[in-house]
């Protein structure tokens, strides 16, 4: 019973300024003479007791967004696991084991079709590389919409969930210049690149889409930071690289490799002793590859380089 056009603060029957509203029972009553204002308040309180403000923010009743990477979108609801009713009774046992049942049913009727299982076990190992490799949500929302995407059309026929998954990560990884290459992803998911890198062509023909091309100033300071080079050696390293970019010798070059190959050229201009290795393993590219583009750099830039 919900009453209006009354006085928020007066007893519409007594008048009186004396309301009362008991959190427990969802009642707003007068306390004089007992009239029940409303019997069904919707608590907006938070979900558990805080004493700070960062942990009140934390557990405010507001539920989970939607999400493309969640099998429904994040939409259905749940039953709850407590063990009292709802004007906060203890649960009979038989009406626990009913509950308990319910629950359990309630779970499997979420994923009764194999679509929808498809998903659970896509998103499931989607999270697991979002906290291996880093990934923002950003990402993670591409990669869904892009597995969603191949699934409607029937990709996953007879291929791996878990390829065509890290395939579509890669995809959003492209699409939105973060940096993460093929190696890694294959790295974490535990699956050969080969792999991984059919699974992508067959996206990037059947959606018919187009990535671009990583830029490598992006891939310089991620390098540069799991190498632990110095600030001076990353500024001279961006100046070679957008003077390579000028001259548009990064054309048809691995971004990855052209990043190294600049801050190792970088450390020879600046003194520094960071040997070829420790870059190729940051990078992810091999030696051969640095020399190779360090020795076009250098020449293509000509740069000044003191032999030691």
């Amino acid at each position: 019973m919900v009453l209006h056009n009354y006085n928020a603060g007066n007893c519409m029957r007594c008048g009186k300024d004396s309301l009362v509203t008991d959190s427990s029972t969802g009642e707003k009553f007068c306390s004089g003479c007992g009239f029940v204002i409303q019997d069904r308040i919707v608590d907006l309180g938070s979900e558990t007791r805080a004493f700070t403000k960062e942990e009140y923010d934390d557990r405010a009743r507001t539920g989970l967004p939607t999400s493309l990477a969640v099998h429904d979108m994040g939409l259905a609801t749940m039953i709850g696991h407590g063990r009292t009713d709802a004007m906060g009774k203890p649960l009979s046992s038989s009406m626990k084991h009913t509950m308990d049942r319910l629950r359990t049913w309630d779970n499997r009727s979420k994923a009764s079709e194999s679509a929808d299982k498809n998903l659970r076990q896509a998103f499931s190992e989607l999270n697991r590389l979002r906290d291996k490799l880093a990934l923002s949500d950003a990402v993670i929302e591409k990669t869904a919409y892009i597995y969603r995407k191949g699934l409607e059309r029937g990709l996953t026929k007879g291929r791996s969930i878990s390829g065509l998954i890290a395939a579509a990560l890669y995809m959003a990884c492209r699409e939105s210049s973060t940096p993460r290459t093929l190696n890694e992803i294959a790295r974490q998911i535990n699956i050969k690149r080969k792999d991984i890198s059919r699974s992508y062509r067959l996206l990037l023909e059947e959606l018919d889409m187009t990535m671009p091309v990583l830029d490598p100033i992006k891939c310089m300071s991620r390098i540069a930071s799991q190498s632990g080079l110095s600030e001076k050696v990353k500024r001279k390293a961006l100046e070679i690289l957008k003077e390579a970019n000028d001259m548009e010798l990064s054309a048809g070059k691995d971004p990855m490799g052209l990043a190294a190959a600049a801050l190792y050229l970088s450390c020879t201009v600046n003194g520094d002793n960071t040997t070829q290795k420790v870059i190729a393993m940051a990078a992810g590219v091999t030696e051969v590859t640095i020399r190779n583009r360090y020795k076009g750099l250098k020449e293509s830039l000509n740069v000044f380089v003191q032999e030691h």
